[in-house]
């Protein structure tokens, strides 16, 4: 392979790996035998700008009646102002939330799962503060939404101290939540 060829696919190496990661959302509707139509969102890997738009559309791409909606959640956290925003669609649309037994939602994904109508975890949910890559808060600014986390997780019915409890874990460190905690923090 010639010097020139391989600098080239190095670049476009660093280039794709250096592109912001985006979450992977899917929607699907199916059939389940007891219920009937059933409509299910897959949200995993990292949450970042865009990520509610692919949310909305793929939730306008499923019209119709559904006996339930679930949220099935995967992610590694991301964006704490996407995740909002797609945990009050989310909670407008009347999903439930799972976190299934192979799965882990740590950092802003506790914002989706806090907006489940009904919360399942099975796998691990972890939480600690967010860090926030510039101008974050001033994005969701923009997008006419108040960036208030604390405001949100009341909103959503979720016990107050969660966001307190938050605050105290450093963003490198993570605590994952016991049953008991869980259940403290109305997440399950």
């Amino acid at each position: 392979m010639s010097s020139t060829l391989l600098r080239s696919a190095l670049l476009c190496l660093g280039i794709l790996c250096a592109s912001p990661g985006f979450a992977k959302v899917e929607v699907e509707a199916g059939e389940q035998k007891p219920l009937g139509r059933v409509l299910v969102a897959k949200i995993s890997e990292d949450i970042a700008p865009g990520d509610y738009e692919a949310l909305l559309k793929g939730l306008r791409g499923q019209p119709g009646q559904f006996a339930r909606k679930i949220v099935l959640l995967d992610s590694i956290g991301g964006s704490t102002a996407e995740a909002i925003r797609m945990g009050r669609l989310l909670r407008e649309t009347g999903f439930d939330a799972l976190v299934p037994s192979t799965g882990v939602c740590q950092g802003s994904c506790v914002y989706l799962l806090a907006a489940g109508r009904k919360k399942t975890v099975r796998g691990y949910v972890g939480i600690h503060r967010p860090h926030y890559p510039a101008g974050e808060s001033a994005q969701a600014s923009r997008a006419g939404m108040p960036y208030n986390p604390a405001g949100y997780l009341r909103e959503m019915g979720v016990a107050p101290n969660l966001a307190a409890d938050m605050q105290a874990i450093e963003p490198q460190r993570m605590k994952v939540l016991s049953a008991q905690e869980l259940a403290r923090y109305r997440l399950n």
